[in-house]
């Protein structure tokens, strides 16, 4: 493997002021805290769009001291897309609200750097993740921002990247739960999807990185050696610092995602304590 290159990757140009909102960066490319918003009440079309805005300039918001109800939290989701009703996880009190549940009875599993259901052949566009319950000190979650691991690789790897395209599939993670007839029936509802290895945003034409370490299998008309070595080098780029941002959790804390451009990670550091989160996905769209 070519050795990295680690190169500045933050558009530092000024950015157009925010009205609606007040906006303070996490970090110089991904993740910022936003404040002045009530996620409880009903947005208008003009604070829609600044949090749209925010959401593609910096990848993951942060909202604090935000209590809202299941219904909140969807009709809230509901501005970006069609909330998923996922097929594997526990739900809350609508079934498209993921119930997010861990403590000495069921151990930390998202301590694994992914991109939530990329599985689908539309995988998610966003995340929203809320705060119940979490432990005094440890739980935090940790984002990557793909797009500039893309920038920062080596220019003959972006060359060799162009045109792959690799095999996402549930029954590496979800599907170790399963078995018999219930096995057969979701992957017969949820057959591999096939996804490029370098995705592009339609809205701002950036490329990136779109493999993760929990659902993506193999790349396609590779030997199985070269594509694990391969993917190997790729799931890494998320695992360095100079890509992340970082969010200790408060009860009412709300963090929202572009699924497309990041991968999350959530430190299981808390065990045995108890950590309660409820999620909403919203729908996108094909990867291209």
């Amino acid at each position: 493997m070519p050795v990295r290159e680690l190169t500045p990757t933050g558009d530092f140009s000024p950015r157009a002021p925010y009205e609606l909102i007040e906006l303070a960066p996490c970090s110089p490319t991904i993740g910022a805290e936003i404040a002045g918003v009530d996620l409880a009440r009903p947005l208008t079309p003009e604070l829609f769009q600044e949090l749209n805005r925010a959401l593609l300039e910096w990848k993951v918001l942060f909202f604090r001291d935000q209590h809202l109800t299941a219904h909140q939290h969807r009709d809230f989701a509901r501005w970006w897309g069609v909330p998923e009703i996922h097929p594997f996880l526990p739900k809350a009190d609508l079934p498209e609200v993921v119930r997010l549940s861990r403590g000495a009875d069921s151990p930390a599993v998202e301590n694994v750097w992914h991109s939530d259901v990329s599985f689908d052949v539309t995988p998610p566009m966003g995340s929203i993740l809320r705060a119940v319950h979490v432990p005094d000190v440890g739980g935090d979650t940790l984002w990557a921002d793909m797009a500039a691991a893309y920038d920062g690789l080596p220019g003959a790897m972006k060359s060799r990247l162009q045109g792959l395209r690799a095999v996402h599939d549930f029954t590496q993670s979800f599907g170790k739960r399963l078995s018999g007839e219930d096995l057969t029936r979701a992957q017969e509802k949820y057959p591999p999807a096939v996804h490029p290895v370098v995705r592009t945003l339609p809205e701002s034409g950036r490329k990136l990185i779109y493999v993760n370490r929990i659902f993506t299998s193999h790349i396609e008309d590779l030997e199985p050696e070269e594509s694990r070595e391969l993917l190997d080098f790729l799931f890494d780029q998320a695992r360095h610092p100079e890509y992340q941002c970082r969010l200790r959790w408060r009860p009412g804390t709300v963090a929202f995602w572009d699924n497309r451009a990041t991968q999350h990670y959530a430190s299981g550091d808390y065990y045995p304590h108890t950590r309660l989160m409820e999620r909403v996905t919203i729908i996108g769209d094909r990867p291209a």
